[in-house]
């Protein structure tokens, strides 16, 4: 019975990991990333998690704030910048100067799965280790946790394709700072609104979350016009 159990959570855990996955995957139909690049980032994504683990250990030792302020560094410097900077740095190590990475919807691919290895880890260690008694954490997380781990790989894939495809190194450095710093503050305003307990706030949570659907579902489909342009244009020329 227990094993069954764990199975199920297995399942719940490891469910919206796959689907969001797939979804991304499918997107890019036109020029497709190599399956072993992809899968490489999406393991070292997962891997990221022990390094992050132990600097949040220690970031968390030096929060000495109580209150509101305890819950901003959390927030924005435990959670949120450990995480999207071991993110940002799997597709800068893997993927940023492959060959592969030729339009501007492949840093979105990487990005997203960076993230979503990242987010299985993660997801595993609270529905099957830390909640397994609660059903209901599973199902929160995949509707919320896990698709905002996605959303902010969009952004952080957009300003990496900013910054792979500039025309100067300081057009790239500046992008990719943006890389780094604006999925950082979105992930740090998602994780403050719910530990800071200000009842205001935990109202604007999902209209946040709409607005980070919004957002990152426009910049997606800015990529995914440009991919179809470019393979539109390449078959045009083969006709020639």
């Amino acid at each position: 019975m227990i094993v069954i159990t764990d199975i199920r959570l297995i399942v719940i855990a490891l469910t919206p990991v796959i689907a969001l996955g797939l979804a991304v995957y499918f997107t890019d139909r036109y020029d497709k990333e190599p399956l072993k690049l992809i899968f490489k980032v999406f393991i070292l994504g997962s891997l990221a998690v022990i390094p992050i683990v132990y600097i949040e250990r220690f970031l968390t030792s030096l929060n000495i704030f109580t209150g509101a302020a305890a819950a901003f560094f959390s927030a924005f410097i435990v959670a949120g910048f450990t995480e999207e900077f071991f993110k940002r740095e799997v597709v800068l190590l893997t993927a940023y100067r492959n060959r592969a990475f030729d339009e501007k919807l492949d840093g979105i691919v990487y990005a997203v799965f960076a993230s979503l290895g990242f987010a299985m880890v993660e997801n595993i260690m609270y529905v099957v280790i830390n909640f397994s008694a609660n059903p209901y954490v599973g199902l929160s997380r995949g509707i919320f946790s896990v698709p905002t781990h996605v959303l902010l790989g969009v952004t952080m894939g957009y300003y990496l394709s900013l910054a792979k495809f500039s025309k100067d190194s300081k057009s790239e450095k500046a992008n990719l700072r943006k890389a780094l710093i604006v999925p950082l503050v979105l992930h740090g305003f998602f994780d403050f609104i719910l530990m800071s307990q200000i009842p205001i706030l935990l109202t604007a949570f999902i209209p946040y979350v709409i607005y980070l659907w919004i957002t990152n579902l426009r910049k997606l489909n800015h990529y995914y016009r440009d991919s179809k342009e470019k393979a539109s244009r390449h078959h045009s020329l083969k006709q020639i």
